[in-house]
């Protein structure tokens, strides 16, 4: 099993600590995801995007952050594992959420990162809403 770490924080993400936290001299391939806020809106007819507000389940968001990590860890040959989402507002241009995976061969890293970010989009309940110039909506109702 790979080390692991999971946090739910409503402070910006430290995407350096996240990428170093996996840099081990027997792995060979680091997969990391980075999700922004972009400025584009889900909804063609709204305003840009001006930021993004996050709610997190108090507990089950972390539980099941903390599962599909330890599923991951039992899937692919990983050694190191950090998995990050953020809660309240992320302004245009800032990390929502960082996967950071290290194996021995890059297509275990690769693999689990990707399998990892689309798990969280569907399993974790954090929730998101858009802010416009003109107000905001929930978007991605999620889980």
């Amino acid at each position: 099993m790979p080390e692991i770490r999971t946090a739910v924080t409503d402070e910006p993400l430290d995407l350096a600590a996240a990428i170093a936290q996996v840099s081990v001299p027997e792995c060979g391939g680091i997969g990391v995801f980075i999700g922004t806020v972009r400025s584009s809106a889900a909804a063609a007819a709204r305003s840009d995007v001006r930021a993004l507000e996050y709610e997190a389940h108090p507990s089950l968001a972390r539980e099941r952050l903390d599962a599909i990590a330890r599923a991951a860890g039992e899937r692919w040959d990983l050694r190191r594992l950090v998995v990050e989402h953020r809660s309240g507002r992320c302004e245009v241009g800032e990390a929502t959420v960082v996967v950071a995976c290290s194996a021995p061969h890059r297509a275990d890293a690769l693999e689990a990162c990707r399998w990892i970010i689309d798990e969280v989009k569907r399993e974790v309940p954090i929730w998101k809403r858009e802010v416009y110039d003109d107000g905001s909506a929930w978007v991605g109702a999620g889980p």
